[in-house]
């Protein structure tokens, strides 16, 4: 089941580079950098702000440095312009090249920004600043920086972007300095369902529709704690039968997970997927969203609270800032193990607490994390100087 649901995910041909549209020299340009997305966590963000920009009149363009990904053509057909970059799995040295020349044809100048979303974007925009210096280069990331690179990267950076005061102190050991670091929470809006139903979504995903469903979006990669989630899943079959588990990203551990999937006799109950158009409709009908590592706005965790859908979590920063443990949801040490399939076990068997937490949930996203504030910063962060 894992290894015949990796070969559901639906290829979007598209364009290397899109047409640009004339612009106007009197209006702001921003040129958005990402991997491809899927609309929840930061892929959301991204909506949220390309919105937010095109509202205040700014040209936005979008250029897409991996393939796969729902943002980019839910992106272009609001009217952003996108760039597709990149047909592989990683962007790589060819990409920088049409990174480097897509901002040539744009043109880009004193009056255009450039905002790459997460540290895998960073060295490809600082890339673009030292050969156009006048551009506003703006860094948002959503987890700590890494290595000597990432440092190097935000060095050039003119502003950076965390979500949280967590992410902002790595920025400043990674040498950002603090008078360039903007402290910007995300937003809860979830992205609009297409109207699928509940049996359309289980016949495209290989769901049983009588099934509760549970949902993990998360990059395949070391900080995910993939094993974790793995382990749960395990764990919960034994004590529940009536359980499928959906778990959407694509990265360098993905071979990994399948084979430690197939060790741990999970097929039936595990449904992997690189990427899911239909995911803003699953996640109407999941019991509980969860994560087991540190994720961007905690993978979908952010998205589900705007629904109303409780989160189970492993301690991260992101968890810390999403969930109230007890309320909203719980939070787990990683310690013992046991911890994190027993809580999203006593929110899938108890109808009562999950409505409790997920109604707490939905109020505490429209109170805590509002678009407007989140979308109005991003944008006074990236309008360049006078």
């Amino acid at each position: 089941m894992v290894e015949t649901a990796m070969r559901h995910e639906q290829r979007r041909p598209m364009p290397e580079y899109a047409a640009i549209p004339p612009r106007s020299d009197r209006r702001r340009s921003v040129l958005m950098l990402t991997r491809g997305l899927e609309p929840v966590g930061t892929g959301r963000q991204i909506e949220l702000v390309a919105e937010g920009f095109q509202a205040a009149g700014w040209d936005v363009h979008l250029a897409v440095t991996t393939a796969g990904g729902a943002v980019a053509p839910r992106l272009a057909r609001a009217g952003v312009t996108v760039h597709r970059l990149s047909t592989r799995p990683t962007a790589d040295a060819a990409t920088v090249v049409k990174m480097v020349q897509l901002a040539r044809r744009l043109k880009v100048g004193r009056t255009d920004t450039l905002l790459a979303w997460g540290r895998s974007q960073a060295p490809l925009a600082a890339a673009v600043k030292m050969i156009t210096p006048s551009i506003r280069f703006v860094s948002h990331l959503g987890v700590p920086p890494r290595g000597t690179l990432a440092g190097l990267a935000l060095a050039k950076a003119d502003r950076v972007i965390a979500p949280s005061q967590t992410v902002a102190v790595t920025c400043e050991r990674a040498g950002v300095a603090s008078g360039v670091i903007d402290v910007i929470p995300p937003a809860a809006s979830a992205a609009a369902a297409t109207g699928l139903s509940r049996t359309e979504i289980a016949t495209r995903l290989g769901l049983d529709p009588g099934t509760i469903w549970t949902l993990c979006v998360a990059p395949l990669v070391p900080e995910s704690r993939l094993e974790r989630l793995l382990w749960a899943i395990d764990q919960l079959g034994v004590v529940h039968q009536r359980l499928e588990h959906v778990l959407v990203g694509a990265g360098s551990l993905r071979d990994r997970t399948l084979r430690r999937a197939r060790v741990q006799q999970l097929a039936e109950r595990l449904h992997l997927f690189p990427h899911l158009d239909c995911l803003p409709d699953l996640l109407r009908e999941v019991r509980l969203v969860w994560q087991s590592g540190e994720v961007a706005c905690g993978g979908a965790i952010l998205d589900g609270m705007a629904l109303g859908i409780p989160a189970v979590a492993v301690a991260s920063d992101s968890a810390r800032q999403l969930i109230v443990d007890g309320e909203t949801g719980r939070i787990v040490p990683a310690e013992p193990e046991s911890d994190f399939p027993r809580r999203a076990l006593g929110i899938i068997e108890d109808d009562d607490l999950a409505a409790r937490y997920g109604t707490a949930a939905h109020v505490r996203a429209a109170a805590e994390f509002p678009v407007d504030r989140m979308v109005a910063a991003v944008i006074a962060a990236c309008a360049p100087s006078a």
